[in-house]
């Protein structure tokens, strides 16, 4: 179950030629892909590509109608694998998956297909995720495409320049034996626009022919000779046939304007980030018209060395714009243009940030920077750059120095004064006032009682190494568990505790989810664990989906579908590569079972590791599925029971270990109401979802017993409402009595005062 439904979307994929296409980024892929007459798809979800699977799994009615065959792949190295397909046979293949991470994964069977080279166009559409909205290590696509010899396609973030870079990426690849890899950052994936479709095509040449007539090449398999002559084959003839499609169909864009003497160039994901910055200095108007001249790399490797002398050949300077380091396209044009003895002065990491994404303002400070030394009077205009209203000591100096440099007119001055202000820290004042806002469970995460349970073992035992891994459970390092003490990759939680099976006093615990369990875990963790003897113990978080990547489902899941084969239980699998030692929690809200468990997990006797599997639908995907059957029940008139649980101000002690042992988003404070209590006392919020975790913990750290559970009745019989009535009168008469011994104390209080 995804995370989104594309079912009523996916029917734009069936539109005529000529029609208007209004959609996501992702879903104007997939039309692409059926335009380009692709024979598979093959993938592993993961942001921001997540929705692409999500829109070809509700897309499957459509494929099978044009013959593309389509697949959620155990892994990237699953999906890579795939595409060699289209090693030995004439078909279109497409594989998709998160980068940089999913590269990691699939880098080994994409170096064996980059080496031998395709026969049918090889796309791989990744989604990258750099900067700012970035949930992984900092790292590009870029150096994956260098080491391997893949072409690697960056397109303008519209929908026509997006649908283009698929035509084209097939048809190079085919043109040059080479895959291709298009990436499609974060806004890309989920933009929105319009282009004008063509005609979806069958595979002109199918898997169901490669089957009933197979080819044999040995000459394309990666063993000596063979494996030494692809070097040459990717230099001296896939190369040079790649420059010439580029520089023939035009893939890289040149815009012209009337400031000759500079230039800027750019990867075509930075073109709309960039033309907003130029905005602020009046060089580029919001219809794209650049004063400028631009060289935008739609194709970010290889790069073309005829056309980088071409742009820079009379200019003065240019301004390279690429995110991150190394600076590959700098040192790339320095050389190009050395060679070519070009003397235009290359200007880059100098004037913009090393590390980081260039979002609108850092880009702004770059083209000041650059504007000053090479155009000053594009500064005449006071620019807003984003900074804070009550600028830092640096920033007034940095400020000074551009207005002195200004009176002058002097452009190195103003250059030096732009560097200057590029230190400039955003609004630093908000640190000091608006809190951390670390990541954490959703409300009612099964997975947060398993580490209330871990936390209330430690307090018993000692604290313990934790490996973590790569999904929610991550969440656990942050506030208020504080668990976790590395995270290697996807599915290697047990792996990264490989190198402390040894005798001491205490075990190693490690943690994996089912999706990381299925994805490597099962093999590099489990089965290592068995082959090696480790005595520790292992925690497998299951709740049903590979909930981190966006509820997608697994061989674990619980549902049915009649194009997959799911329900086979973790515990069966783990059991049939040797372990012994294996204890299911059905139920992880049970906060002192799941500690018993764990408890037991860390004190037996018995050598060997210990498999703890703790079972709990993922809450957010429970809601997803619970909620419109809810409002469906609510509105034929069935009686229907919602559960709440809550806090009584009048009971709670204000100790707050209940927020300390839980961390749950809808439990916060309140004042108590009491002017004998001046401390605030817990309260459950209207985002509850009373999965009961709260009053568990409450009741597992012996904690006060101020929770309490209530049951809002929607379509009540006669006899409840009757009832209801009568206890709603008890209740006032209570309150009343209560604020009157209330209104007392706080007299009492004002005249002792």
């Amino acid at each position: 179950m995804a995370e989104r439904s594309f079912t009523k979307e996916v029917q734009q994929l069936l539109a005529e030629p000529g029609t208007v296409f209004h959609g996501e980024g992702i879903l104007a892929v997939t039309k692409a892909l059926l335009e380009c007459g692709v024979g598979y798809v093959a993938g592993y979800q993961g942001s921001p590509i997540s929705h692409l699977m999500d829109v070809l799994a509700d897309a499957q009615p459509i494929l099978q109608q044009l013959g593309v065959h389509f697949e959620s792949s155990a892994s990237e190295a699953t999906a890579a694998a795939t595409l060699s397909a289209s090693v030995m046979y004439p078909i279109r293949g497409a594989v998709t998956w998160k980068s940089t991470v999913g590269t990691n994964v699939a880098s080994d069977a994409l170096a064996n297909l980059a080496s031998g080279g395709v026969t049918g166009g090889a796309l791989i559409i990744i989604g990258e995720d750099y900067g700012e909205g970035s949930s992984i290590m900092q790292e590009r696509s870029h150096a994956f495409a260098m080491k391997s010899q893949i072409w690697l396609l960056d397109p303008r973030p519209n929908l026509p320049a997006i649908v283009k870079a698929v035509h084209d990426a097939f048809e190079l690849s085919e043109a040059s034996r080479t895959p291709v890899m298009l990436e499609l950052r974060v806004r890309s994936c989920h933009l929105h626009g319009s282009f004008v479709t063509q005609a979806n095509r069958s595979p002109a040449f199918t898997l169901k022919q490669a089957l009933e007539a197979p080819v044999r090449d040995t000459s394309r398999i990666v063993l000596p000779p063979a494996s030494y002559l692809h070097e040459h084959e990717k230099i001296l003839d896939r190369w040079p046939a790649a420059v010439r499609f580029i520089t023939e169909r035009g893939l890289n864009e040149f815009f012209d304007s009337d400031l000759n003497d500079i230039g800027i160039v750019m990867l075509g994901g930075m073109y709309n980030n960039v033309m907003r910055a130029m905005k602020a200095f009046d060089m580029a108007d919001i219809f794209g018209k650049s004063r400028i001249p631009l060289y935008v790399m739609n194709v970010a490797y290889p790069v073309i060395d005829e056309e980088i002398q071409r742009f820079c050949q009379g200019k003065k300077a240019i301004l390279v714009i690429e995110e991150g380091q190394p600076e590959y396209h700098e040192q790339a044009i320095h050389t190009v243009l050395g060679r070519a003895q070009i003397r235009t002065l290359v200007h880059g990491k100098d004037m913009l940030p090393q590390a980081g994404e260039y979002t609108v303002q850092t880009l702004k400070r770059g083209l000041q920077s650059f504007l000053a030394q090479y155009h000053p009077a594009a500064l005449a205009k006071p620019v807003s750059l984003g900074m804070p209203v009550k600028p830092s000591q640096a920033v007034q100096q940095a400020d000074a120095l551009i207005s002195q440099a200004k009176t002058q007119v002097n452009g190195a001055a103003l250059a030096q004064a732009a560097v200057a202000a590029m230190t400039r820290v955003a609004a630093p004042e908000l640190a000091s006032v608006v809190p951390a806002r670390p990541p954490g469970f959703c409300v009612g995460c099964p997975e947060r009682p398993i580490f209330s349970a871990m936390t209330l073992v430690q307090q018993d035992l000692g604290m313990h190494h934790i490996s973590a891994d790569i999904g929610c459970h991550l969440f656990a390092a942050m506030p208020p568990f504080h668990l976790g003490a590395t995270t290697m990759g996807y599915g290697l939680g047990a792996s990264s505790a490989a190198a402390l099976n040894v005798d001491a006093g205490k075990r190693s615990i490690s943690v994996m989810g089912d999706g990381g369990f299925w994805h490597n875990g099962l093999a590099s963790g489990i089965g290592n664990a068995v082959f090696n003897k480790a005595d520790g113990v292992i925690v497998i978080v299951d709740n049903n989906y590979s909930a981190a990547t966006g509820g997608q489902d697994l061989l674990s899941s619980r549902a049915h579908k009649d194009n997959r084969s799911m329900q086979h239980p973790i515990e069966a699998a783990v059991r049939g590569v040797g372990v012994e030692w294996v204890k299911t929690v059905d139920y992880t809200y049970d906060v002192n079972h799941m500690r018993d468990v764990l408890n037991e997990a860390l004190t037996t006797d018995y050598q060997g590791p210990k498999v703890v599997i703790a079972q709990s639908e993922c809450m957010l995907n429970k809601q997803r599925r619970v909620k419109p059957q809810i409002a469906a029940a609510v509105k034929s008139g069935e009686r229907v029971v919602k559960e709440k649980f809550g806090v009584d101000a009048s009971v709670c002690s204000g100790d707050h270990a209940c927020m300390r042992l839980s961390g749950c988003p809808s439990l916060t404070l309140k004042n108590s109401g009491d002017p004998l209590k001046p401390d605030p006392v817990a309260h459950v919020d209207d985002g509850c979802v009373a999965c009961g975790h709260c009053g568990e913990v409450a009741d597992a750290a012996v904690l006060c017993p101020s929770f309490y559970r209530i049951e809002w009745v929607r379509n009540a019989g006669a006899f409840e409402k009757w009832f209801h009535g009568i206890q709603q009168t008890v209740v006032a008469w209570m309150q009343r009595r209560q604020q009157r011994s209330l209104h007392a104390r706080a007299l009492y209080t004002d005249a002792s005062t």
